[in-house]
């Protein structure tokens, strides 16, 4: 066991800096790398969110064979749609419970960048696995090009996301 200067081996100095599942402050925030072939943080995020079973190079080539076929239909750069997709998909708004003397009513509240984010890349993935064509890259494919035209189930997922918050408006003086 290794030891730190003040006689902590390692793994407690570890565990004291990681904090997990602290009750007072906030968990640090995990600095995501991004991927080697584009440089962006959020395809990274994307990749991860693909992996089944820690298999990240089988990630990579769905993504990338995506990438690929984006490019080489639209002739644009792909990361620039990929980001319009994205940016077409996350929600503004969204509903939260909340209980208030026995009842509970659904509060709309605005969403963090962050949140906005990895609930755009989960609808479009969500809504990518739903579709019938035969590999994943294809349903990638289809599904990002439909989002970058606003349209397709992971936009009708952001506008039902925004007609719930919409009509839950009166509840919005219960938001905390």
């Amino acid at each position: 066991m290794f030891q730190l200067e003040n006689n902590k081996d390692l793994s407690t100095a570890q565990r004291d800096q990681n904090n997990f599942m602290s009750r007072k402050s906030q968990a640090p925030k995990r600095y995501i790398h991004p991927d080697a072939k584009h440089n962006s943080v959020i395809l990274t995020k994307f990749i991860n969110s693909i992996m089944y079973d820690g298999k990240k190079t089988k990630a990579e080539k769905i993504i990338y064979s995506t990438l690929d076929r984006i490019k080489e239909k639209t002739k644009e750069d792909p990361i620039k749609i990929f980001n319009d997709a994205i940016n077409n998909v996350r929600p503004n708004l969204e509903v939260r419970s909340r209980r208030v003397g026995g009842a509970t009513y659904q509060v709309p509240v605005e969403v963090k960048t962050k949140r906005s984010q990895t609930l755009a890349l989960r609808w479009i993935l969500g809504a990518s696995r739903k579709r019938k064509n035969k590999t994943m890259s294809e349903k990638l494919f289809f599904e990002i090009m439909d989002a970058s035209q606003r349209k397709g189930s992971a936009i009708k997922k952001r506008e039902d996301t925004h007609k719930m918050a919409e009509s839950n408006k009166a509840f919005a003086h219960f938001r905390w």
